[in-house]
C-alpha cells in the first residue's frame, strides 16, 4: 500500500506558493477592509448561501409535522446558528477555527436520516433529532484531532459517491413541492402547480445564464422572488406565517422540548457527522489553495473542531448539524476577496437575521410549486457536485467503478423502493431508510476491501487521493 502523504506541521513547508500582499506582511486572509465593503461582501456570502441555510428546515419541518409557524421558527434558528458556526470558523479561540474564509451553514447530508428518524415520533420529532445530533457533535469534536489521519480512507470515489447521494436523495423533495407539497391537498399534482414549478426553473436558468458576478451568485434567491411575485395574483401565496411572526426574537433555548436521545438516531447522525467532516475536510483544503495559505494538519483540526462545536451547540438554539457551504468557497475564487473578516461580517448579518424572527417568515410566503421549482436546481446542483467530484476518482480503474457502482445501488434503494427494508426492526430503519447513511457506509468498506486490504504497492488503485475537492 502506498505510504499516504502527511500534513506538515508548518503550512509554509507546503509546496503551494504563498499569495503576495501590500499590507506590510500581513496575509490578505488576516485583512480587514474599510467597513461598508465588509459589509457589502459580507451580506453577497449571505445571499450565496441563504438558501441553502433555509432549505433543510423547510424540508425537515413539514415532514415531522410541525406547522408552518413553527417551521419559520426553525428556519430563523438556522440562520442564528449557521452564524455562530461562521464566527466560530473564522474568528475561532484556542484551538477551534480554521481562521479562512469559511462559512458554515446547515448541512444537506443530514435533511434524509433527520426526516427517518423523526417519521412517527410526533411531538418527540425534533427533541430526539437534537438529541443525536449533540451526541455526534461531540463525538466529532473530540476525534477531530485523529481525523487529518484518516483522509486518505475518504478519497474521491467516496465522497464524490455520498455526495452525489445527497443531490439525488433530496431531488424527491423538489419533485413534492412541484406537485404542491401536501398528496392529501386539493389540487395536488396539477397542471397550475407544476406549470408554476416550470417558470421558476426557467427564470432561475435563465438568470445563471445571463446574470454575471453578484446577480449571478444570488439567481436562486432571485428565482423565488420572481417566482413569488407571478403566484400572487393566482392566490397561490400564503402569509400566515408573516402575520403571526414577531420583528425581533430570540431562539428560545430548546424551543421544541429538552433533547431526547435514542441509540439508532445517534448511530444515524454519527454517519452523517462522518460524511459532513469529510467535506469540510476537503473545503477547507480547496480553500486554503485558493486564498494562498494552504491548509495544515493544524488548520484541519481547527475547522473541524470549529464545525463539530458548531453542531453540538446548534440544537441547544433549536439548529441542526453544520459543515462548510462549498459555493462560498466558489465565490471567494471569483471575487479574490479573501478576508476572513469578511465572511465573519456575513456571519454577523446571518445572526442579526435569525434575531429577527418576521424576515425568516418571509420564506413561508414562497409556495411550495415555487420552492420545487428553484429546489430542482438546488438540490441537482448538489448531485452534480458529486459527479464532478468522481470525475477525478480514477474511475478507469474497475475496482472505482465497482465500488460506485454498488455504494450508488444499495443508496438508492429507498427513493427507488421505499417499502424495500419493511419487514426489518424499525431502530434498523432509522439508518437503512437514508441511502446517504447507507451509501456512505457501503462506499466505505468497499473503498477499504478493494483499494486498501491486499492493494499492491504502488498501485492506482493503493494511492487514493487525500485532497478531495468538490
Amino acid at each position: 500500500m502506498a505510504q499516504a502523504p502527511r500534513f506538515r506541521k508548518d503550512a509554509d513547508a507546503v509546496a503551494v506558493p504563498q499569495a503576495s500582499d501590500d499590507s506590510g506582511g500581513k496575509h490578505p486572509v488576516d485583512e480587514t477592509l474599510p467597513p461598508l465593503k465588509m459589509f457589502t461582501s459580507g451580506l453577497q456570502h449571505v445571499a450565496a448561501m441563504y438558501a441553502g441555510v433555509v432549505a433543510p428546515p423547510m424540508i425537515v419541518g413539514p415532514a415531522v409535522g410541525l406547522s408552518a409557524t413553527e417551521t419559520a421558527f426553525l428556519m430563523g434558528a438556522s440562520l442564528f446558528t449557521a452564524g455562530l458556526a461562521t464566527l466560530l470558523q473564522t474568528l475561532g479561540f484556542w484551538k477551534i477555527g480554521a481562521k479562512l474564509p469559511f462559512v458554515n451553514g446547515v448541512s444537506f447530508a443530514g435533511v434524509t436520516p433527520m426526516i427517518a428518524i423523526g417519521k412517527g415520533e410526533g411531538d418527540n420529532a425534533i427533541p430526539i433529532i437534537f438529541g443525536a445530533i449533540i451526541v455526534a457533535g461531540i463525538l466529532g469534536f473530540f476525534a477531530a484531532p485523529y481525523f487529518g489521519k484518516l483522509v486518505r480512507f475518504f478519497p474521491p470515489v467516496v465522497t464524490g459517491t455520498v455526495i452525489t447521494l445527497i443531490g439525488v436523495s433530496l431531488l424527491p423533495v423538489a419533485f413534492n413541492w412541484s406537485q404542491g407539497g401536501n398528496s392529501h391537498a386539493a389540487g395536488y399534482g396539477s397542471m397550475k402547480n407544476i406549470a408554476m414549478a416550470a417558470v421558476t426553473l426557467v427564470i432561475v436558468l435563465l438568470m445563471r445564464k445571463f446574470l454575471r458576478g453578484f446577480l449571478q451568485q444570488i439567481s436562486i434567491l432571485l428565482g423565488l422572488v420572481a417566482g413569488t411575485l407571478i403566484a400572487l395574483p393566482l392566490g397561490m401565496t400564503n402569509f400566515d406565517a408573516v402575520k403571526n411572526a414577531d420583528f425581533i426574537g430570540f431562539p428560545t433555548p430548546f424551543h421544541f422540548g429538552a433533547p431526547q436521545f435514542q441509540v439508532a438516531a445517534i448511530i444515524s447522525m454519527c454517519i452523517v457527522m462522518l460524511v459532513c467532516m469529510t467535506e469540510s475536510t476537503a473545503d477547507i483544503l480547496a480553500l486554503g489553495k485558493i486564498v494562498g495559505r494552504p491548509a495544515d494538519a493544524k488548520t484541519i483540526e481547527g475547522g473541524l473542531r470549529a464545525d463539530t462545536l458548531g453542531s453540538a451547540l446548534s440544537p441547544l438554539f433549536n439548529g441542526f448539524m453544520c459543515s462548510a457551504f462549498a459555493q462560498n468557497i466558489g465565490l471567494v475564487a471569483m471575487t479574490k476577496v479573501r478576508s476572513r473578516f469578511v465572511v465573519a461580517a456575513g456571519g454577523g448579518i446571518l445572526i442579526l437575521l435569525g434575531l429577527c424572527p418576521i424576515a425568516a417568515s418571509f420564506i413561508g410566503v414562497v409556495p411550495l410549486p415555487v420552492l420545487g421549482g428553484a429546489g430542482i436546481v438546488l438540490f441537482g446542483s448538489v448531485a452534480a457536485s458529486g459527479i464532478q467530484t468522481l470525475a477525478g476518482a480514477a474511475m478507469e480503474t474497475g475496482e472505482n467503478a465497482l465500488i460506485v457502482a454498488a455504494s450508488l445501488g444499495i443508496g438508492l434503494i429507498p427513493i427507488a423502493a421505499p417499502g424495500f427494508y419493511h419487514a426489518f426492526p424499525e431502530d434498523l430503519l432509522v439508518v437503512l431508510d437514508s441511502g446517504i447513511s447507507t451509501g456512505c457506509v457501503v462506499a466505505i468498506l468497499l473503498n477499504l476491501a478493494f483499494n486498501h486490504l491486499g492493494a499492491k504497492k504502488g498501485s492506482a488503485a493503493a494511492a487514493p487521493d487525500p485532497v478531495l475537492v468538490h
